[in-house]
């Protein structure tokens, strides 16, 4: 076990974050707002910023994904150790769950930057012998149980995270990010912090040193899917850390918003996209809330084969992802070459597993996200017939992979609707699903297609990030106009758009027959002949995806706007 007094003591920026994406085998995420926290930690790390994160242990992981032949999800739990990744640190602190003291320790990972600067990592864990059987259970499942789990898990990660960082001896927190409303409850422990610390303050000024110290990153642009609790519930779990009025005061409609407390409490706040800042300021009118767009980490998410393609053609590109722009000068029969290997790859990989015959050469859609109602992954399958046709002079093959929440009843009849529809398009198309999707899987999906596909309901889509992977690869989206790829779509150039543009102030969404048409529209009549009668064009559009995009969509770009916009101000 491991004690952390000696800590360094420039540390000043506290992240906070349900799920961080730290390596493909420890299941502490389940999908895209987790792999971006892991991406942030990443260019932190690399670029040297003093920052600290805080986390669930997720003991048992998010979900492992079995799917049956009729495309039936099945859900286990993982297993693994969290001592093969870790290191135990001495400190425990305490919660009151209910008038109970649920103890809490930690666990310590380190990520290395590229000159060797660490960003540690605290994976906060109550299963203790001194807690009892349902309270050690509490950082068990990620996203698990029901509204009472859900909030205890909220208060270990918000309150029990300020108390760990102080146990550990972190005194100059100067900004604590909450990443997403569940570390909501920081905001809570930090004014009875400076209660303490400020006995003669008003509630007023303690409230505004609060915020001076908050910030919040929204990344959800639907009001239900925000995390809200009923005011019983919070009386009931708060017991003992506050009393009855004071949680009246903030909960609203007689329920807790976990959005709403942190966008009162934060003097920075921002949405994941341009697009989403529009959205959420209309969602929620009167806060300041700016954006940053999302980014990605190039190294971590660029393919072994291009790899060394930019290592060979543009040396300082680790160190700093805007030189990506000079891939514009690579040989284009040099990146052909690259995403060949990274083809193959993924095309071994689907044939050893599913014996499926899908070959090299022919066009290969790729389609990777959480399957779930409004990213319509079964868009592409609406009209078969349409997408046969297609396939008759200009070959198609389809690749597509995610996991339905364990509630999302709907997300589950989505995989068994597409595999109804890969068994009718046996003869004509060869599409697999691939079960059990991670990051080990994604960085083999995305490099290995030829293009990305998105089709999510707009204005639904916060931002995405998993084009801005494929991208880091060569291979463009296709994707519907929502999210980051408003600003990363040049038509014809870094990819194409599904749709039209939705105007500022506007309330217009997806129509799913007309989005469906111009799917189909745009794959039969534009990419895919360029695909196959225009090499030479397709391997610009790839160069281009590739200097355009990659150089402004990576983390380093996103953590320096963080740096400049919130963590330094």
């Amino acid at each position: 076990m491991e004690s952390d007094n000696a800590l360094e003591k420039d540390v000043q920026i506290a992240l906070f974050s349900m799920e961080i994406g730290i390596d493909h085998k420890m299941p502490t995420y389940s999908g895209g707002l987790g792999v971006l926290a892991g991406d942030i930690l990443r260019s932190c790390a690399d670029l040297s910023v003093p920052i600290v994160a805080i986390t669930l242990a997720s003991n048992k992981g998010y979900l492992s994904q079995r799917l049956d032949d009729e495309g039936n999800q099945t859900e286990l739990p993982i297993e693994w150790r969290i001592d093969d990744f870790t290191t135990l640190i001495s400190p425990k602190v305490s919660v009151s769950i209910e008038g109970r003291g649920v103890k809490i320790h930690a666990w310590k990972y380190l990520l290395t930057g590229i000159e060797g600067y660490q960003v540690p990592v605290y994976l906060l864990d109550t299963n203790l012998f001194e807690n009892s059987d349902s309270d050690r259970e509490i950082t068990s499942y990620l996203y698990g149980g029901d509204e009472r789990y859900r909030l205890s898990q909220e208060i270990v990660l918000g309150i029990g995270g300020v108390r760990m960082l102080e146990a550990l001896s972190y005194t100059d927190i100067q900004k604590y990010h909450m990443n997403e409303g569940h570390s909501a409850l920081v905001a809570l422990e930090l004014i009875k912090k400076m209660r303490n610390d400020y006995p003669d303050y008003t509630n007023e000024q303690i409230i505004e040193l609060v915020r001076k110290k908050c910030i919040f990153t929204t990344h959800t642009p639907v009001p239900a899917g925000h995390d809200k609790f009923p005011a019983s519930l919070v009386k009931s779990l708060l017991r003992g850390y506050l009393e009855d009025d004071e949680i009246d005061k903030i909960c609203h409609g007689n329920e807790l918003n976990m959005a709403l407390l942190a966008l009162e409490h934060s003097e920075y706040i921002n949405g994941v996209a341009k697009k989403h800042e529009e959205i959420s300021r209309n969602m929620f009118p009167g806060y300041p809330i700016d954006s940053i767009t999302n980014g990605v980490h190039h190294v971590f998410w660029t393919s072994e084969p291009f790899c060394k393609l930019y290592d060979r053609y543009v040396v300082g590109w680790r160190k700093d992802p805007f030189d990506l722009r000079y891939v514009i000068s690579i040989p284009k029969e040099e990146i052909v070459q690259a995403h060949g290997e990274a083809k193959k790859r993924l095309i071994d990989f689907v044939n050893a597993k599913h014996g499926i015959g899908m070959d090299y050469d022919t066009f290969t859609l790729g389609f990777a996200r959480r399957i779930t109602k409004y990213k319509r992954p079964d868009l592409l399958f609406s009209n078969p017939d349409r997408l046969v046709n297609s396939a008759k002079n200009t070959p198609i093959q389809i690749i597509l992979a995610g996991k339905a929440h364990p509630k999302d009843t709907g997300g589950k009849e989505l995989i068994k609707t597409i595999f109804k529809v890969i068994k009718r398009l046996r003869e004509d198309i060869k599409v697999v699903f691939l079960e059990n999707y991670n990051m080990e899987l994604a960085k083999l999906i995305i490099s290995g297609a030829d293009v990305w596909l998105n089709t999510p309901k707009r204005p639904l889509e916060a931002s995405g990030t998993s084009g801005m992977k494929a991208c880091l690869n060569g291979v463009p989206s296709l994707s519907i106009l929502d999210g980051w790829w408003l600003e990363g779509c040049i038509e014809g150039v870094t990819g194409w758009a599904i749709g039209s543009i939705i105007s500022e102030g506007s309330v217009d969404q997806s129509d799913d027959s007309k989005d469906a048409e111009d799917l189909y529209d745009k794959l039969g009549q534009v990419v895919l002949p360029v695909f196959y009668n225009n090499k030479d064009a397709w391997a610009q559009i790839m160069r281009y995806a590739i200097a355009f995009n990659s150089s402004f969509f990576n983390s380093h770009r996103m953590v320096s706007q963080y740096l400049l916009n919130a963590y330094l101000c």
